[in-house]
């Protein structure tokens, strides 16, 4: 009897110690992290890290790199513990590209070696699905370079690619301007943007080569349209391009290199009278949704569903939150999006309909200078 009433007791402990941990567990706060690059105006400003811990009601943004000038794009590596940024500005022989070491204990950054983007107004960086090779798109030089990276980081200059060329806009398209950069998953490809020649180049990348980059074709865009960001769908087989001038989603089949356009589907309604200026395309971690920012008169968010026939669909238009949604980006999980509004200096939280996809403004919003770039930190 009394081996019965000990053995119980300690079954009880046991399942006492096991409930408390498991309610721990479950009580452990979320907290999503995003590194913010922004548009400078004083040496105390510059990449920032931003927490939003839902459950806490917490949502704060710091400075975590100071002194750097408009580090208007940032990206990490696979591990987070590599950062690369760009300084968006001109002199010769350019911008710069940087790269720093990132303490994850302390989420603190250290350079480690700078660059220069061998063309002015460097705007976007790309890392190679390996995680060997950065390229930048550089906005007012017209070209994009190629960088090796090495086993701390440090850089190595591989190739720039000078495009050559204009477009009907004269106020926007007197010259090129290359906007961004985007190797396909295979990294057999690097796609680039180029607002100013109105084209979306797609170049072989050959790892092995000295310059790994080689022009395959080039697909013309209409008259105007501006492309500005794309991304690729997770199996590489299609390509979503957002066109600045025009604010169209054009959608592409892409197979062996080759664009195919499948789409093309405005982010406006067709009354609508104002100024426009598409910014960012995302595609929602779930691959069901495709999101796009509209700036000018609009500063909406507009949400894409896929229809059973293949074809995307006009689901949502929203307001930003703000004014300029320049840049926006979604958490892990796919339950929030937040979107980076440069002038107005904030960002702001929507809550994401898991099943449509649609978007909810919340309250929870917080101050910046000038946010133009979020990116998504796992860890």
């Amino acid at each position: 009897m009394k081996r019965s009433l000990l053995l119980a007791g300690l079954l009880a402990i046991s399942f006492a110690c096991t409930t408390d941990k498991t309610t721990e567990m479950t009580e452990t706060p979320i907290t999503y992290s995003f590194l913010v690059g922004t548009y400078t105006e004083e040496a105390s400003q510059g990449i920032n890290q931003l927490d939003f811990t839902p459950s806490e009601n917490r949502l704060e943004v710091r400075t975590i790199f100071p002194g750097i000038q408009n580090p208007s794009f940032v990206l990490a590596n696979s591990s987070e513990d590599k950062v690369f940024s760009l300084e968006e500005i001109d002199n010769v022989p350019g911008g710069n590209i940087i790269s720093l070491t990132r303490s994850k204990e302390n989420q603190t950054l250290s350079k480690i070696s700078e660059l220069p983007s061998y063309g002015d107004h460097p705007c976007y960086l790309a890392l190679s699905p390996d995680e060997e090779f950065l390229t930048v798109a550089n906005y007012s030089g017209g070209s994009f370079s190629a960088f090796k990276i090495g086993d701390n980081a440090e850089l190595m200059h591989l190739q720039t690619i000078q495009h050559e060329g204009s477009s009907i806009n004269q106020d926007r398209q007197n010259s090129p301007h290359v906007h961004s950069t985007v190797f396909s998953p295979d990294g057999k490809f690097l796609l680039v943007a180029d607002l100013g020649t109105d084209q979306v180049y797609v170049y072989d990348f050959d790892a092995t080569a000295k310059e790994p980059l080689t022009l395959n074709n080039a697909f013309k865009a209409q008259p105007g349209d501006g492309p500005r960001h794309l991304v690729f769908s997770s199996d590489g087989s299609e390509v979503f391009v957002v066109e600045e001038l025009t604010a169209v989603l054009a959608v592409f089949d892409f197979k062996d290199g080759n664009l195919t356009p499948k789409q093309r589907i405005s982010l406006v309604a067709d009354n609508y009278e104002g100024e426009v200026g598409a910014a960012e395309v995302r595609i929602s971690p779930d691959g069901k949704n495709i999101y796009a920012s509209n700036r000018g008169d609009a500063n909406s968010l507009s949400v894409f569903a896929k229809k059973n026939d293949g074809n995307y669909w006009l689901i949502q238009q929203v307001s930003s939150g703000g004014v300029m949604p320049r840049n926006f980006n979604l958490t892990a999980d796919g339950k929030y999006l937040l979107s980076a509004n440069q002038a107005s200096n904030d960002i702001v939280v929507f809550e994401r309909d898991e099943e449509t996809g649609e978007l909810n403004l919340t309250s929870w919003k917080v101050e910046i200078n000038k946010p133009v770039y979020l990116f998504r930190l796992d860890d």
